[in-house]
């Protein structure tokens, strides 16, 4: 193999697939990049067997080739080579790699290709597209209530839905529930597959162009995901079993509905988390209704033994009874941060039932989050 490409394009690739590098893994094969050409094209993969990222970059070949090379001396390599053209050359009776670039001269030793893992690829199959903006309004609207603990593990993944050219992206960790709907061109029909948030938050993160198209590949048959967004590929295993019924968990009546500014709820709650770190994050919502000449109010709360207590009065438009109910801060500011409405509504009915969250004037998202102990 005897290739060359820029220093500038061989970092921002190794940087996107380094993330699924396998770490402390038994395989010594799987700490390693594959490179290799492909199409005038240099390709780099990363895999731990449940994850896999491939990035193509732009290159000059030379020799066709492909070899695996330590991603960890690699990377911090790369990085430190100055910005210019970088010739890889692979020496096969050594299997070592010559790397250049400008008056930086190194060998690297490396692995044989064909100990590298088999990775599939999209091209060929039937992927589903859709803009990316969607899918990355999909992923965060709900990533962030899958649960990060493996006790259950189909809640560390996320259901994928799609039916009569709706999906609808769920995530439920035991505490909350977020669930965001989006529509696509065709009226594609599929079985639900459950996509581990991790690899998820990997598409998000290389799903940077508003102007890119997305496509997403559901292999009920072989347990996988993939999408391909630009050049870059992400290949996951699909998490086995059978998701929580979302229906059943979203609240079908409530006796007080409150619509109240979202910034404004968003402040009051960041300086609660400041005084609710030491009881679990518990923050009081205290909800009263307006009388006519004043307007409703939501009163924000938390108390610490050590450091003092805290309230903030937020405006609402209040209908209903008055209601007082306790959640998880944090859980509360992972929901407000994906509302992005200026307004929001809250519905609940006790303080021993579960809130319901969406934005106002849209029904494509809601989270649904449990309440803690008043009593905490």
């Amino acid at each position: 193999m005897k290739v060359s490409c820029l220093q500038e394009n061989l970092a921002k690739a190794l940087g996107i697939v380094g993330k699924a590098v396998g770490a402390r893994t038994t395989l010594p094969i799987l700490a390693n990049i594959l490179v290799s050409t492909e199409n005038n094209q240099l390709r780099l993969t990363a895999t731990d067997l449940n994850l896999a990222i491939s990035c193509w970059i732009g290159a000059k070949v030379e020799q066709e080739g492909a070899v695996a090379m330590p991603a960890r001396t690699f990377i911090d390599l790369v990085n430190a080579l100055p910005q210019g053209t970088v010739s890889l050359e692979l020496n096969v009776r050594t299997q070592a790699v010559n790397i250049r670039c400008g008056s930086y001269n190194n060998d690297l030793k490396s692995l044989d290709a064909q100990e590298f893992p088999i990775v599939p690829t999209t091209e060929g199959q039937d992927g589903i597209e859709m803009p990316v903006e969607l899918l990355r309004s999909l992923i965060s609207h709900t990533v962030f209530a899958a649960a990060t603990n493996d006790a259950r593990p189909i809640l560390t993944g996320v259901e994928a839905r799609i039916r009569d050219g709706q999906i609808t992206f769920s995530a439920a960790d035991g505490y909350r529930l977020a669930t965001q709907t989006g529509h696509l061109g065709a009226p594609i029909n599929h079985v639900p597959a459950i996509i581990p948030a991790r690899a998820l938050h990997e598409v998000a993160r290389v799903s940077h162009d508003p102007n890119t198209t997305a496509m997403m590949v559901l292999s009920a048959n072989r347990s996988q995901a993939m999408f391909r967004i630009g050049n870059v590929e992400l290949v996951s295993q699909l998490i086995e079993g059978n998701f929580p019924e979302v229906g059943q968990l979203i609240p079908k009546s409530h006796q007080t509905r409150t619509i109240v500014s979202t910034s404004e709820l968003a402040n009051a709650c960041k300086a609660a988390r400041i005084f609710a770190r030491e009881s679990a994050g518990t923050t009081r919502l205290k909800i009263v209704p307006g009388n006519g000449a004043t307007p409703g109010q939501v009163m924000v709360s938390a108390v610490s033994q050590e450091t003092g207590s805290n309230e903030t009065t937020v405006d609402a438009n209040v209908e209903g009874v008055p209601v007082e109910i306790a959640f998880n801060v944090q859980f509360l500011l992972d929901m407000l941060s994906a509302i992005e409405t200026p307004n929001m509504v809250i519905e609940t009915n006790a303080a021993s039932t579960p809130g319901l969250f969406k934005p106002a004037g849209k029904d494509d998202f809601l989270c649904v989050v449990m309440p803690m102990n008043l009593n905490r």
